[in-house]
């Protein structure tokens, strides 16, 4: 009788244990489903100014594949706006954008306002001490965007810009460069291409220096301007004309990022920029 009895207590401990491991295993399962889930959805933030075509602009529907600006009724188109759609369905998440001014962008990041920053910026040593860099995903070289018929057309040289009344954006590697030139009039940096056109139309610069689908594009906006591209440049490094995703330092997302980015390839790349320098609103 003993016997049966204790055979019994043992069964249905037993029983008991397994019931419970299996429950566990259940449990540990769905946890891991569920943290999966979360890795792949949510939302995929980016900063940008919107306004700094072909890279990015600001319109007012949705044509040519641009995306809803958050809390705003108009809509971001271009070249960074393509590659933010291609990242956020490699990362399997929904893409939202968020404009903002060029110096916010950064403290955005670091608050984490912002997921990344996908706005034309170069990945410079100076802002490499302060946030983390995706490979590029873009790279151009510098131009000098000038008006059709004045005595800069002919120019090979940026030394030939000596005595020239010459800008760039705020707060970027183009601005820095201008001292390059022996002589040259810089001006007070401005907060966009469409202030440099409209100075540049009114006579109140000679030329601005931009990368080159800037040049581009104001060549193809006003038949009155054109650029020069020079056969001696500027001396700069290869980070000043290229342009990456920024993100907050040790970001584990890098290595998916960068898979993603290798996956485009250089012909993409140009056809996405060709097609944003086409369809970039006229005004910007």
């Amino acid at each position: 009788m003993k016997r049966k009895w204790l055979l019994f207590m043992l069964t249905a401990m037993t029983a008991i244990l397994l019931a419970a491991c299996g429950a566990g295993d259940k449990s540990e399962d769905k946890a891991s489903g569920d943290a999966a889930k979360e890795e792949t959805g949510g939302e995929f933030r980016i900063g940008m100014e919107a306004g700094y075509p072909p890279f990015n602009w600001t319109q007012q529907d949705d044509s040519n594949g641009a995306v809803k600006i958050a809390d705003n009724a108009e809509y971001a188109g271009g070249y960074d706006v393509q590659m933010a759609k291609k990242i956020a369905e490699g990362l399997g998440k929904e893409l939202v954008i968020v404009k903002m001014e060029w110096d916010g962008l950064v403290p955005a990041l670091q608050s984490k306002k912002i997921d990344a920053i996908v706005a034309g910026m170069s990945p410079t040593e100076e802002r490499k001490q302060t946030i983390d860099f995706t490979e590029n995903y873009y790279t151009s070289d510098f131009v000098m965007v000038i008006k059709k018929g004045s005595k800069y057309e002919d120019a090979k040289s940026i030394q030939d810009f000596s005595g020239a009344k010459v800008t760039s954006q705020l707060n970027t590697s183009n601005y820095n460069v201008i001292d390059q030139i022996k002589g040259v009039e810089k001006q007070t940096a401005m907060e966009n291409f469409s202030a440099m056109r409209v100075a540049l139309e009114a006579g109140k610069i000679d030329g601005y220096v931009a990368e080159r689908p800037e040049g581009i594009s104001a060549a193809a906006a006003n038949d009155k301007f054109t650029f020069v591209s020079f056969e001696e440049g500027f001396d700069t490094d290869i980070s000043n004309t290229s342009i990456a995703v920024g993100l907050r330092k040790g970001d584990a997302s890098l290595d998916k990022i960068n898979e993603i980015l290798k996956g485009i390839s250089e012909d993409d790349r140009q056809k996405i920029m060709e097609e944003a320098i086409l369809q970039q609103p006229a005004a910007q």
